[in-house]
């Protein structure tokens, strides 16, 4: 295994529809005007395909996330932004070994009503088995406990961008 010294990475963490993805994309464009050398995953995408069963899905994103961090790595990457919904300790085990760079946790949170907001705007009916699981997550702490950081993200992005890489002490 590869060892890329210098190099960092961070995962914002939550239930679907806290702004993981919101928060990353905005963590990017700060790096991005700072000439840092950046890249940001949505780790959930890696594994978006139709598979078999659930632990193909979760064998092929860790897979293919150890192969886009690699060549992230290999280009001249040192910060790795990702986001994904985390269910547990165990989960974010296999991250960490996908990722092979020190990984810190941010988690995200918001109230079911706040996360509804976000959602309804949607242009996805998935979006509805999204707000399921939130709703689920939240009514369960699925998700929670394992995290560096945590971060009410009723805020605009930009804040919390800032706070967040202020606290990683990226830029």
């Amino acid at each position: 295994m590869t060892v890329f010294r210098g190099a960092e990475a961070v995962l914002v963490s939550g239930v679907y529809g806290v702004g993981k993805t919101s928060l990353v994309e905005e963590m990017a464009y700060v790096l991005e005007s700072r000439d840092q050398p950046y890249a940001a995953i949505d780790v959930d995408w890696l594994g978006w395909f139709s598979a078999e069963d659930e632990a193909t899905e979760t064998r092929v994103r860790l897979a293919n996330l150890a192969d886009v961090v690699g060549r992230y790595l290999s280009a001249g990457v040192r910060y790795l932004a990702l986001a994904q919904s985390v269910p547990d300790a165990a989960a974010l085990a296999d991250v960490r070994v996908a990722v092979r760079v020190p990984l810190r946790v941010v988690g995200l949170e918001l109230p079911q009503e706040g996360i509804r907001r976000r959602l309804d705007h949607a242009v996805t009916r998935g979006r509805e088995d999204d707000l399921r699981a939130a709703a689920e997550w939240l009514a369960t702490g699925r998700g929670t406990g394992f995290e560096d950081l945590v971060l009410p993200s009723d805020r605009p992005v930009s804040a919390l961008a800032a706070e967040v890489l202020d606290w990683l002490g990226w830029v």
